[in-house]
């Protein structure tokens, strides 16, 4: 088998095949009828099938010379993000309580959660109050979720896998009830992450953050009216849900004590094709936590890190049948980490 060294890297466009969900829902949200569904039936169907026709890599390639097909990449989809949710309002306006609109606007959320959360995330690693750092605000503000750089980086990063993290998935636990707990869980850690630093009440830029939300929906209301701000909402809570989803899979049941130092052990890893490529490799998680300063395009996988059975497409229809999860997942946890109390 060749060596990494010997293979050629990917062709940067397969990261282009990211670009399908937004594209469908624009389409779908500008054409309406049956067609405002392209994003759910894509997230439900189209997704896991894809997982399963492009299968597994198993020879990982080396990263590309240059990573400026990606900068730009993230950058259109950033701008694809706002045009879907244009669309949505241009729905919404039209057909109003109609199911077309809340069609819509659950397809919308399935956009928002990988043109708007995904992007953000990697753009949330960026040196803070740059260009980049901005657009990954913006795009967080347009799902409703300003907190979610702050817990990410300065506690899931630091404290992943261990009782300290409000967004790893603990054995046993089911997607509804780590949901119900991670939640409100972030958003409180992340009060608490600047209440440490001495800045409370306005001074918290979490608080700030919740504010300038809640005025951003109210002034929404007071010039689009009810319907449009409801579509709006609606799919910002469809992708938050979307993103909690992935927080449930990548790290459920692997555990270590606080103070244990963290290993590519403690995040699931995933090679699906299809999942690596329209997901900007947020599948190779292990590389991530282990190099979160590195950009997408050049983490590598790790040939002992724990493995999903598939990729974040397919794991979706595991995930939400607890019983089935279990059965799947629980004999795939390390030994070591089966003797940890189960919720």
């Amino acid at each position: 088998m060749p060596h990494e060294h010997e293979l050629k890297p990917e062709p940067w466009g397969v990261h282009l095949l990211g670009l399908a969900p937004v594209s469908m829902v624009i389409a779908g949200n500008l054409a309406g009828g049956p067609w405002v569904l392209g994003g759910i039936i894509y997230i439900l169907a189209i997704g896991p099938i894809l997982d399963l026709a492009f299968g597994r890599a198993t020879r990982p390639r080396p990263p590309r010379a240059s990573g400026r097909p990606f900068e730009v990449l993230l950058y259109v989809h950033a701008a694809l993000q706002f045009a879907a949710l244009g669309t949505l309002l241009y729905r919404a306006g039209i057909e109003q309580s109609a199911w077309t609109m809340w069609g819509a606007a659950l397809s919308t959320g399935v956009s928002s959660g990988v043109s708007g959360i995904i992007v953000a995330h990697e753009l949330g690693h960026r040196r803070p109050r740059s260009l980049a750092w901005w657009i990954g605000r913006f795009n967080l503000l347009s799902v409703l979720y300003l907190h979610f750089t702050t817990e990410h980086n300065h506690t899931h990063h630091r404290h992943v896998s261990t009782s300290a993290d409000p967004a790893s998935a603990r054995r046993g636990e089911s997607l509804w009830a780590f949901v119900v707990r991670t939640i409100p869980g972030q958003f409180a850690d992340a009060l608490r992450v600047h209440t440490s630093k001495g800045h409370s009440g306005l001074r918290n830029p979490v608080v700030r953050g919740a504010l300038v939300q809640v005025a951003f929906v109210v002034a929404m209301y007071a010039v689009l009216g009810p319907w449009c701000t409801a579509a709006f909402v609606t799919q910002a809570a469809f992708a938050v849900l979307l993103l909690e989803y992935i927080n449930y899979i990548r790290h459920y049941g692997l555990r270590r004590d606080v103070g244990e130092r963290q290993t590519e052990m403690h995040s699931w890893q995933s090679e699906e094709r299809w999942s690596r490529w329209t997901l900007l490799e947020l599948t190779r998680h292990p590389a991530h936590h282990l190099k979160a300063s590195v950009p997408f395009w050049e983490l590598r996988p790790y040939p002992d890190a724990p493995t999903l059975p598939t990729g974040y497409y397919g794991c979706l229809w595991l995930a939400v049948v607890p019983s089935v999860w279990r059965r799947v997942m629980d004999p795939r946890i390390p030994a070591h980490m089966r003797d940890s109390a189960v919720v």
